[in-house]
């Protein structure tokens, strides 16, 4: 029964988004473009030319917002789940920190590249603090994958959640990146505990 009332309100929820309903006019794949859109504003991050990974990348409204807004850009997006294809971007299929997926991914950009993006969380579990945990986790392992393949003015943008990792990942930012900020953006909502990490020029 609980978990009926949730399903309920979630879709309330989603009813009244406006930016869920300006994700299905504009034709992306979720929300989450927006969040990714304002902390490009804000932060000035991307630019035309520019080699880019989307990690956790289903559904793929990153990648989408990415594609259309850089020119000449070189663009990867691996997930676990299937992506639908998106035009100019490298699919993979796949866990970022499985070997053989490194050696996709370095063999496709051949390079150090400019920036990693990751919107990865885990599946909720109900438990807020597990929740937490997980997805720091993720975050930790973007972080160490960002460090090998940036370049030294390379971009890391991730998503992360206040709680016990926070200050960790804060930490190993600083010890490997110039400059490191947080940010909410507006489209992300009022009642998640989700933050974005931006960190800029390697150490």
């Amino acid at each position: 029964m609980k978990k009926n009332k949730i399903s309920k309100n979630w879709i309330r929820k989603q009813k009244r988004d406006i930016f869920v309903k300006q994700s299905k006019l504009e034709g992306y794949k979720s929300r989450a473009v927006y969040k990714l859109k304002e902390i490009d504003e804000k932060f000035k991050i991307f630019k035309n030319g520019m080699s880019i990974i989307d990690l956790g990348a289903a559904p793929g409204s990153w990648s989408q917002y990415l594609s259309r807004h850089i020119k000449n850009a070189k663009l990867l997006a691996i997930d676990l789940t299937d992506i639908e294809k998106i035009d100019g971007v490298k699919v993979i299929t796949g866990d970022f920190t499985d070997e053989a997926n490194k050696i996709k991914i370095h063999k496709y950009f051949k390079k150090k590249i400019d920036a990693v993006i990751s919107d990865m969380a885990q599946n909720t579990t109900g438990n807020k603090n597990l929740d937490s945990i997980n997805t720091g986790e993720l975050c930790i392992d973007a972080l160490l994958f960002s460090k090998s393949i940036l370049n030294t003015k390379g971009v890391f943008v991730s998503k992360i959640f206040m709680g016990s990792t926070f200050k960790e990942i804060i930490d190993s930012s600083k010890d490997i990146f110039k400059e490191v900020n947080i940010y909410k953006p507006s489209a992300s909502r009022k009642d998640s505990k989700e933050n974005y990490i931006i960190c800029k020029f390697l150490k």
